[in-house]
């Protein structure tokens, strides 16, 4: 099977709205000469297609060969000058920079008052919310026509422009090394998950108040906040220290909300602050303020204000859909969470573009421990094996790992023990390969190897032998991590019972509710 060509411009007429497409042909045809233009006959051309085939569009003769490469990136051009000019794209920014881009040609067309008249309004836009970077960009400007005395102004306009260039290049720099520190620290978490043991988390402890910078928190404004609460954030993801997960994440959800109109300016942003929050309570087990910051973010998206752009709406449907999961594992309720699977896969394709392989894969994996949890255990393994399948998977080692060990459990359990041995080698050599072999996992795999030889009368026993085994890890800092995983401490209860998992699961989460 010939593997489907990917194409930068294809990819873009195909993300385009019929509103947008109609703009684009409005835009273009607002030129007579355009009407018949190689570009446009392309676009069509490729508006109707269904895969990219460059043969067959120079078969058509629109375009020759050697012509195609600069029609296309005249085509690619002429799209986005038209995306640009379409009023759902316009936003504070947009705003700032087009009175910018004004500003500088009254400069250079020597009218050079009525160009700080227009750079001093776009500063103080920029400065209300909070695009310091293009307020700094601004000042530089006016301290360029000021610099030539050419307006003669006031004697402290000097005085002032330098204070306002430190004051904002302070808070500038500030930004810059805190967005680089949570850039770093979501990158340790993408690559290898949580910290494994106590010399990791004082690396990474060492690495964040060594890249921390100094300020005064009364002296920062909404932007130096958020990523202040994004990289306390993320330290604190990495070394599972989820209560104070909650703490931050619910600091970058509440400046959002003390600053109503960032919501529509920064969407992704609040969006992920949402996510953490939840994520945050899913760890601490608290169902209650769960369901109600769920219920809180599904009103706030469904809001007529809430910007609806493509890259919102597959976050929207990423993040709601991913604690819709969630909150049945939260108290074992997976038979009742089951239909949510095929709602979800249905909509994969429409995401597929939109939705990374890593998510997806995340995605996978709660619907395979669904399954697990539901019972289900060849359906579990239908999911594990996407993900275990997957070759291209580079990041977040940790859940190829936990699929891998969810994978023998689920065979043992579904009785699909005749090729347990070439299992149990693989999964072991994929751990040692990658250092990721904890307590939990090696007792566990040791475990499921010996039942092989046990006999059935022997089987109780030896699973509240492992129980009592695995119990001493689940409070252990490091350890406890393959429980968020795979909930084992459960499984072997619900064995030792003779009770679903999930109903396990649920007296847990019952007794916890009223003590």
């Amino acid at each position: 099977m010939t593997k489907e060509q990917k194409d930068n411009l294809f990819q873009l007429v195909k993300s385009l709205t019929k509103s947008e497409k109609r703009q684009f042909k409005l835009y273009v045809g607002r030129l007579g000469v355009n009407a018949d233009s190689k570009f446009l006959n392309l676009f069509n051309l490729l508006d109707k297609a269904t895969t990219y085939d460059e043969p067959a569009i120079i078969k058509t003769g629109i375009v020759k060969k050697q012509q195609l490469a600069n029609v296309k990136a005249h085509l690619y051009k002429q799209i986005l000058i038209s995306l640009k000019l379409n009023p759902s794209h316009q936003n504070i920014r947009s705003q700032i920079r087009e009175q910018i881009d004004f500003a500088s040609i009254l400069y250079h067309k020597g009218l050079y008052k009525q160009s700080l008249k227009i750079s001093e309004k776009a500063k103080e836009l920029a400065i209300q919310h909070e695009e310091k970077n293009l307020a700094y960009e601004i000042v530089e400007f006016e301290k360029i026509i000021e610099s030539q005395y050419i307006t003669r102004s006031i004697s402290s306009r000097a005085d002032e422009l330098t204070q306002q260039a430190k004051t904002l290049s302070k808070l500038n720099v500030i930004t810059s090394k805190l967005s680089n520190l949570s850039l770093q620290l979501y990158s340790m978490i993408l690559k290898s998950g949580y910290v494994k043991n106590k010399e990791e988390g004082q690396i990474v402890t060492a690495y964040f108040n060594q890249q921390l910078p100094k300020f005064e928190i009364s002296k920062l404004g909404f932007r130096e906040k958020l990523w202040l609460y994004n990289s306390h954030l993320w330290h604190s993801f990495l070394l599972q220290d989820f209560l104070n997960c909650y703490k931050y994440a619910s600091k970058w959800v509440n400046l959002f909300y003390d600053n109503p109109q960032m919501i529509s300016l920064n969407p992704v942003f609040f969006l992920k602050g949402n996510n953490y929050l939840l994520e945050a309570l899913f760890f601490i087990g608290n169902k209650p303020k769960f369901l109600k910051r769920l219920t809180i973010l599904e009103d706030q998206v469904e809001q007529p204000d809430f910007p609806k752009d493509e890259n919102v709406e597959a976050l929207v449907f990423l993040y709601l859909n991913f604690h819709r999961i969630n909150q049945h594992f939260i108290d074992g309720s997976f038979d009742e969470g089951l239909n949510l699977i095929p709602r979800i896969e249905s909509k994969f394709k429409k995401f597929n573009s939109r939705l990374d392989g890593h998510h997806k894969m995340i995605f996978y994996y709660k619907f395979a421990s669904m399954q697990f949890g539901a019972g289900n255990n060849k359906a579990c393994i239908f999911y594990l094996d996407k993900i275990i399948s997957n070759k291209s998977l580079s990041m977040r080692e940790d859940l190829q790992c936990f699929a891998r060990v969810l994978n023998l459990v689920a065979h043992y359990e579904a009785g699909l023990d005749y090729h347990m041995d070439s299992l149990l080698r693989s999964t072991y050599k994929f751990l040692l390969k990658i250092n990721d072999l904890y307590e939990v996992q090696k007792e566990l795999i040791k475990f499921i190897k010996s039942l092989q030889d046990m006999y059935p009368h022997d089987l109780k026993e030896a699973f509240i032998k492992l129980h009592q085994t695995l119990k001493i890890y689940e409070d252990h800092p490091y350890e406890r991590r393959a429980f968020l995983y795979l909930d084992i401490i459960s499984w072997l209860e619900s064995k030792i019972e003779n009770k679903p998992v999930g109903q396990i699961i649920r007296d847990k989460y019952l007794a916890a509710s009223v003590s």
